[in-house]
């Protein structure tokens, strides 16, 4: 028996976001431009999420601390795990990430992995951009990829005033 997936839609900068998930996991962050619709009440894992985001777009949290789980192949998952390890406010090649995962040569593979991850922002996939620096394709578009790349770097300097 399948546990149940529930939904939760919030309002952010970079536009509505949905976040799904089980009583114990997170499965997807996606944006979304489905309307407010109103869902069950959502458990408290999907709660301890959206506050989490809330806090990473005030410039409150730099690290997520919530159980995620998507399915994916061994391969995916890999390129996943890398994903997490990013720091924030840094970014890397698709070409660096195929070589973390110690597969050189599986660059166009990690870009496509790269694309599959349903986990937006916490599995920080925005933070991959081409070997010469360009910003290069993103689920959620490129204006937010530029968005959350500057929204990182410009909260680094937070502070040192």
């Amino acid at each position: 028996m399948e546990e149940e997936v529930y939904h939760l839609r919030i309002d952010t900068p970079v536009g509505p976001l949905l976040i799904s998930g089980t009583t114990q996991f997170i499965n997807a962050v996606n944006f979304t431009d489905t309307p407010a619709t109103d869902f069950p009440q959502a458990p408290p894992v999907l709660l301890n999420c959206a506050q989490q985001l809330y806090e990473y777009f005030g410039g409150d949290r730099k690290v997520f601390d919530i159980p995620i789980a998507q399915p994916g192949t061994e391969f995916q998952q890999s390129v996943w795990q890398q994903l997490l390890v990013i720091p924030f406010g840094q970014t890397i090649s698709y070409q660096q990430l195929a070589h973390r995962i110690h597969n050189p040569k599986s660059i166009r593979a990690v870009g496509t992995t790269n694309g599959k991850n349903q986990i937006a922002i916490i599995v920080p996939c925005h933070r991959v951009i081409g070997s010469n620096g360009s910003l290069t394709g993103y689920a959620g578009g490129l204006w937010r990829k530029r968005w959350l790349l500057e929204h990182e770097r410009t909260d680094l300097f937070t502070g040192l005033m």
